[in-house]
């Protein structure tokens, strides 16, 4: 059979112009304007995308659900996190009945795994596009748990991608504020100050602040900036607490004298430890008289301003808590120089390893010490600089978590420790 040619009406000759042929032909859903070298439609933006950017593709061509799943595993910053599933609702904002869905998908796919109960890690290690230069001026190298602390931000920097750069404060007013300027032309993203001296913190909280680098401070709060460390008063009344269970167990109930070991450079926090071993001994004990004293948290300061103390005292029975362990160890040094060890008992706060290696040894006078895990501070602030960084919800102070150690658990929290010499003279 022999088709008839579809005919258009009013169809234009072949050389009108564009514009008049889309008029005449009837077709009004699409405008054109010819220029020299190419016809753009006027009806329908332009679509720009930057090449760098996650959104790149246009929507039509993107999975949800894979979408959503790439924000779960991104939530994970390295490999040795465990994040619960309300870990991930909170960090994603995606919907708990969704997130478990995808979380349960990718684990039996081997992207995730399940530890310690209802918590997950990641298989996956994610390259990202910018690494993060992250500056820590740590409070001295002289120090067993400063130099603990630093060598667990240098093991998490490592597993988590991150540039740290490290400069120490030696324990100085002076040099801790060259530092923080050092960190500032360094051009840091974020700051981790560990310094001691309060009196200088608003200073180095208002370099930053110019600088609009953001800022963790370490034990010592400095204004404005998200504090990380142990809950102060919390930590010397579970301290103080022990003081009174010993004393009960070994002298009935009863001690002439408190000798508090103070760190005045640090400020009102640091000061709520002693606060709350007083508050504890005096609550069991009312009539105890406490003394004060200021040791700077030094060994060598300590043994000196003790010795002075004991030619003059009469206490028989004295309860010693020092704001750490190495001027506890000062304390104990004293009493035994002046054959009275047997008339003191100590606790100390920090639990580093000479500490340890005292509590593991029969007979000594150091009855506890609270661990502050300095060892488990560098995950937790690389974590926590990351969320700062990636404009997560963070708090404005963390704490970290303390246990009471004595010679029957500390094994249990410290297997590995190797046997070390006297703590005495390893702490000088």
């Amino acid at each position: 059979m022999r088709q008839t040619p579809l005919k258009l009406a009013n169809r234009p000759s072949d050389n009108a112009p564009a514009s008049t042929a889309c008029q005449t032909s009837g077709f009004n859903l699409l405008r054109f304007q010819l220029s020299s070298d190419k016809i753009r439609s006027v009806s329908r933006p332009a679509i720009t995308s930057d090449p760098a950017s996650p959104d790149r593709a246009e929507p039509r061509y993107q999975l949800e659900t894979v979408a959503r799943a790439c924000r779960v595993l991104r939530v994970f910053s390295n490999d040795e996190e465990l994040l619960s599933l309300a870990d991930i609702v909170a960090r994603t904002g995606i919907e708990k009945t969704i997130a478990f869905r995808i979380v349960r998908t990718l684990e039996q796919q081997s992207f995730l795994r399940k530890v310690r109960g209802r918590r997950y890690s990641t298989n996956v290690h994610l390259l990202g596009s910018r690494r993060f230069r992250i500056g820590y001026a740590g409070q001295t190298s002289d120090s067993p748990f400063a130099t603990a602390v630093e060598e667990s931000l240098r093991r998490a920097a490592a597993r988590s991608q991150v540039d740290l750069v490290v400069f120490d404060n030696h324990y100085s007013e002076k040099i801790a504020l060259r530092c923080a300027r050092q960190l500032i032309a360094e051009r840091v993203d974020l700051a981790i100050e560990f310094q001691t001296h309060q009196k200088i913190s608003p200073l180095i909280s208002s370099m930053f602040q110019a600088a609009q680098i953001p800022m963790i401070s370490v034990d010592i709060p400095h204004p404005g900036a998200i504090f990380y460390g142990v809950d102060n008063y919390s930590v010397g009344l579970a301290a103080g607490r022990a003081l009174v269970k010993w004393c009960r167990n070994h002298w009935q109930g009863q001690a002439d004298e408190l000798l508090l070991l103070e760190l005045e450079i640090a400020g009102s926090l640091p000061y709520l430890r002693m606060s709350g071993v007083e508050a504890a001994v005096r609550q069991a004990i009312p009539a105890i008289k406490a003394v004060r004293m200021e040791t700077r948290g030094e060994f060598a300061r300590t043994l000196v301003g003790v010795r002075n103390r004991l030619r003059s005292t009469r206490a028989a029975k004295t309860l010693i808590a020092g704001v750490n362990d190495p001027c506890v160890f000062g304390a104990l040094r004293a009493f035994e120089e002046s054959g009275r060890l047997e008339s003191c008992a100590a606790i100390g706060l920090g639990a580093i390893p000479e500490a340890r290696s005292e509590l593991r040894r029969p007979g000594r006078r150091l009855i506890g010490s609270i661990a502050f895990f300095p060892e488990r501070y560098g995950g937790e602030l690389i974590q926590l600089a990351l969320d700062i960084l990636q404009k997560r919800n963070v708090p404005p102070a963390v704490f970290a978590k303390h246990e009471l150690l004595t010679r029957e658990n500390v094994d249990s929290f410290y297997p590995s420790d190797s046997v070390l010499s006297d703590a005495y003279d390893k702490i000088r």
